[in-house]
């Protein structure tokens, strides 16, 4: 077996693989709607509805449990990695987001008397609320059921 065809039989890779083209997806979809415009960047962005993070991690440990049992071992340490994830999603990651708004208003503010400093903007979109994480494991578990 080519490792390949290895990789492509894996249904647990493949499914966590879909529910984040899904969630990317989707971030892009809702984007447009909004605010008319087509922009492909959301397809590899983070942050944002639904959290492709979640959709990966909760697709991942569904497809653990399904193939190596919701008991196993294996089993416990995807859904723990999931939890985490899911937390650094909401809390770590939205928290770094909210800072580099501030400073972003600070830098703005500073740029308009002190022209000689850089006007580069931090990125803002980095974490989520707590229903985009809930979004993306809805994503996440809907994808594992059905693989």
């Amino acid at each position: 077996m080519s490792v390949l065809s290895g990789i492509l039989d894996n249904y647990i890779l493949i499914s966590a693989m879909i529910a984040w083209l899904i969630a990317q997806t989707l971030k892009l979809i809702i984007n447009f709607s909004i605010h008319r415009t087509f922009d492909v960047a959301f397809l590899f962005s983070s942050g944002g509805f639904p959290s492709s993070h979640s959709a990966t991690v909760s697709a991942l440990a569904i497809g653990v449990g399904k193939y190596y049992g919701w008991s196993s071992p294996i089993f416990a340490i995807a859904a723990i990695f999931g939890m985490i994830v899911m937390y650094d999603a909401a809390g770590v990651r939205r928290a770094a987001g909210k800072q580099a708004e501030v400073i972003n208003q600070l830098v703005e503010g500073l740029y308009q008397q002190m022209t000689h400093l850089s006007q580069e903007r931090l990125k803002e979109l980095i974490g989520h609320t707590p229903f985009e994480v809930f979004a993306g494991a809805i994503v996440g578990i809907i994808v594992g059921v059905l693989m």
